[in-house]
């Protein structure tokens, strides 16, 4: 959907750019109005858009990883804390990542 609304607004800065050089004030209004559509159309989407749910299969992946450890010998307890600690840390090295 993104990339069908930034096709439009280059389509549609183009067409306003052309009818405004052809001095048709009419379709540059149309192409505008098309854009601000499309580009409005975007941002209902995002807002209604339900939020991403966390990876399932990455959770199984955890879960199995635990298993492991706790199979070796590991405290349970001390392992869950490890992986809650570390949930918290995921999204602090998002943000502070350069780039």
């Amino acid at each position: 959907m993104r990339r069908l609304v930034i096709v439009v607004c280059v389509v549609g800065i183009a067409g306003m750019i052309v009818a405004s050089i052809a001095d048709d004030n009419g379709v540059a209004l149309t192409f505008g109005l098309v854009t601000a559509a499309a580009v409005l159309c975007q941002i209902v989407a995002t807002a209604v858009a339900a939020p991403v749910s966390p990876d399932e299969a990455q959770g199984a992946r955890v879960e199995a990883l635990v298993q492991e450890l706790v199979e070796s010998g590991a405290d349970e307890g001390s392992v869950r804390r490890l992986v809650a600690e570390a949930t918290l840390l995921g999204p602090q090295q998002e943000r502070s990542r350069p780039g």
